[in-house]
């Protein structure tokens, strides 16, 4: 059995990865089998989706699901892979206080970042309405020094996610957060936009000059070809939803179908066999360790 990448070396994989001047990808998980099947694909890190990991247990992206549930499923997660996990930790659920409990937590329970987002609690969806309430930048600012503070683990990365743009406070609101953001100990800035197009985005590169590693999530500007993203300096692409989004079109799809043809013989040749599933979630290693660790009885069946 290969000997996994532990804790330390996860998190240290993560902030070379956020600092590196070659632009990285991180893929949406929401469970220990999007997780899997994310790093077998290749991707060198996941992102821990708050929209995903909502959905998933069956509610909205509006602080419905608690940061306990949240951190019992990055555990999952990251007990499932080798790779980095960077939660999305929304607002940090609360106040200083609060954050840094859920960052604490989260380092305990394997993640090896955790992003915030400069909005009040409860928070929306960046994507849902018009109403995204900025916290102060004071007040936020003392949430990311009480995650550092609480934190202390130097490879511990901590992503201040900016909504200004979100919420129609234009570019100058942006980089005075950014501003203060990194004086407060924050490692990168995710620049968030709704705009179909990336203008915003490296409209705020531009000015920004890389004075901390940009992060982005392209999930309406999907359009945009990488090598811009290159150009423009940036740091980490997050493909924020596209599992949970897939899982639900295939979903469908099959249902659909099964109650259609009263059968799923139809579909046997279109979804995954069981030995895949089970290659995934290394029943091999099960089936090892009971020849190791079972006695055999004397019919020989252990």
């Amino acid at each position: 059995m290969v000997e996994r990448q532990s804790g330390a070396q996860a998190r240290e994989s993560l902030r070379r990865m956020i600092a590196s001047s070659e632009l990285a990808f991180a893929m949406e998980a929401h469970d220990g089998l999007s997780a899997a099947i994310a790093e077998r694909a290749g991707f060198k890190a996941l992102w821990a989706s708050g929209l995903s990991i909502s959905s998933s247990l069956g509610y909205r992206d509006a602080n419905e699901a608690s940061w306990s549930q949240l951190v019992d499923v990055v555990e999952r997660i990251s007990d499932t892979v080798d790779i980095p996990v960077l939660v999305d930790g929304d607002s940090g659920f609360g106040n200083f206080n609060n954050a840094r409990l859920v960052a604490r937590k989260l380092r305990q329970h394997g993640a090896s970042g955790i992003c915030l987002e400069d909005t009040a609690f409860p928070k929306m969806n960046s994507f849902i309405g018009d109403r995204h309430p900025l916290a102060d930048i004071p007040e936020f600012c003392g949430r990311l020094k009480a995650v550092k503070d609480q934190v202390p683990d130097a490879e511990f990365v901590l992503v201040a996610r900016i909504e200004a743009l979100i919420a129609g406070r234009g570019e100058d609101e942006a980089l005075a957060r950014a501003q203060a953001y990194a004086e407060a100990g924050a490692d990168a800035i995710l620049i968030h936009s709704r705009k179909s197009n990336a203008e915003q985005i490296f409209a705020f590169t531009r000015a920004w000059q890389n004075r901390l590693p940009v992060v982005i999530v392209p999930t309406k500007y999907y359009r945009t070809p990488v090598s811009a993203y290159r150009a423009a300096g940036i740091s980490t692409v997050i493909w924020a939803n596209h599992n949970m989004r897939a899982a639900i079109s295939a979903m469908r799809q099959v249902c659909d179908r099964i109650l259609r043809e009263e059968s799923t013989a139809g579909i046997e040749d279109e979804v995954a066999t069981l030995d895949e599933l089970f290659d995934l979630l290394n029943y091999q290693e099960l089936s090892a360790a009971e020849e190791k660790y079972l006695p055999q009885t004397a019919t020989g069946v252990r």
